[in-house]
């Protein structure tokens, strides 16, 4: 077992650093006041390869292999969560379902777009009264000759505002649960849809979260992605690997947390000496480090076993699992150590540990993941 990074690796993770440091660190405390990231990121996204990671070259994509996307999506965490959702989103979710599920069609037509960050894709299955019970979603997708009319309302959208293609799930027969729902592409530009962005978020403010309402939504057939009826399953295929992504990004936000723990404790004095030198506060620096390194390694068995074509979903939630919950951990512990100070939010932990909480809430719950390790352990079907 070799867990050094390949210079190739070692190369795109410092690309990843550099990009972090020059267009989104010295912006961070203002997109987080503003409730808005500067869209222009995306491009430069783009013209770095970041939106096109794992995705064939032959369609625009830049290649590479899966510890590659981690390493840069865990740059990417410590730097702005916000922006790493976007790469989560639109590269993770549906560029590579559209890679790997899409008819040549659907991969000429939105590959490009999407890996260069001309367009943004976002991910259309929760809705205000299905989250985790997704399999019982109403939206609907009538068919009506050579089309399919859509109604219906999906909420918390990550890319929902800025995006120009939906990965929409929608019910297309009434056959119990997830059997009757089926996945389209549908450009946001259609008439009858319309966004609302969410404010007022806990964290990821800066990032572009919106209520999507459909009403009367003609698409043709063609924007099908797979075969009718079986839109739940790639869904949830689309989320297994899409937890690494968060799990990766949860590291970063570990990471982040014991970045400035450290440096601060090493500045920070109390009772004649730098609060470094306390126990206690050693123990919470120790805390944090162990819980990155935990993460990133199970973050990393799960690159691994995608990258060797071999089964990874149950390690996925595990990953997802222990890292959401470990990020809040450390940027807990961290503010602790911050003291006061890391209740204003012009220090980072504050910021860190307001995003670290909604990763234990979205693609999946952390009690969703238990149930899949659970289900994975037992031999229990979901279903």
């Amino acid at each position: 077992m070799d867990l050094a990074l390949s210079e190739e690796q070692e190369a795109v993770r410092k690309l990843a650093e550099d990009f972090v440091a020059r267009e989104v660190t010295p912006h961070v405390v203002a997109w987080d006041r503003a409730e808005n990231v500067d869209r222009s990121i995306v491009g430069k996204l783009g013209e770095l390869g970041f939106l096109g990671l794992t995705v064939p070259e032959e369609y625009g994509g830049s290649g590479g292999d899966h510890l590659s996307y981690c390493l840069v999506t865990e740059e990417l965490g410590r730097g702005d969560s916000s922006v790493r959702g976007i790469v989560s989103v639109s590269l993770g979710l549906v560029a590579k379902t559209i890679a790997s599920r899409g008819s040549e069609e659907q991969k000429r037509q939105w590959l490009p777009r999407l890996t260069s960050g001309e367009a943004i894709g976002c991910f259309g299955l929760t809705e205000p009264g299905t989250g985790s019970d997704a399999g019982n979603l109403l939206t609907r997708a009538v068919r009506d000759g050579g089309d399919y009319v859509v109604n219906g309302t999906k909420m918390f959208i990550t890319n929902g505002t800025w995006a120009d293609v939906v990965l929409l799930f929608a019910r297309t027969n009434d056959s119990p649960g997830h059997r009757g729902v089926s996945a389209f592409l549908v450009p946001t530009d259609t008439p009858g849809l319309t966004r609302r962005t969410v404010h007022g978020k806990l964290g990821l403010r800066g990032q572009a979260t919106a209520e999507l309402v459909l009403e009367d939504v003609r698409i043709p057939a063609s924007c099908l992605l797979g075969p009718e009826g079986k839109g739940f399953s790639l869904a949830m295929s689309a989320l297994a690997k899409g937890r690494m992504s968060v799990a990766a990004g949860c590291v970063g936000i570990a990471q982040a947390a014991q970045d400035a723990a450290v440096r601060y404790a090493g500045e920070r004095e109390q009772f004649g000496k730098a609060i470094a030198r306390h126990q206690l506060v050693q123990e919470l620096l120790s805390d944090i480090a162990v819980d990155v390194d935990a993460a990133r390694l199970l973050t990393w068995r799960v690159a691994d076993l995608i990258d060797r074509g071999q089964d990874f979903a149950t390690a996925a939630s595990k990953a997802k699992l222990y890292a959401s919950e470990a990020a809040v951990r450390c940027a807990n512990n961290a503010l602790q150590v911050f003291g006061g100070y890391g209740y204003i939010d012009e220090y980072p932990v504050g910021k860190l540990l307001r995003d670290a909480r909604v990763m234990t809430l979205y693609e999946g719950t952390s009690q969703i993941q238990k149930l899949i390790i659970g289900r994975a352990l037992t031999g229990v079907s979901a279903f």
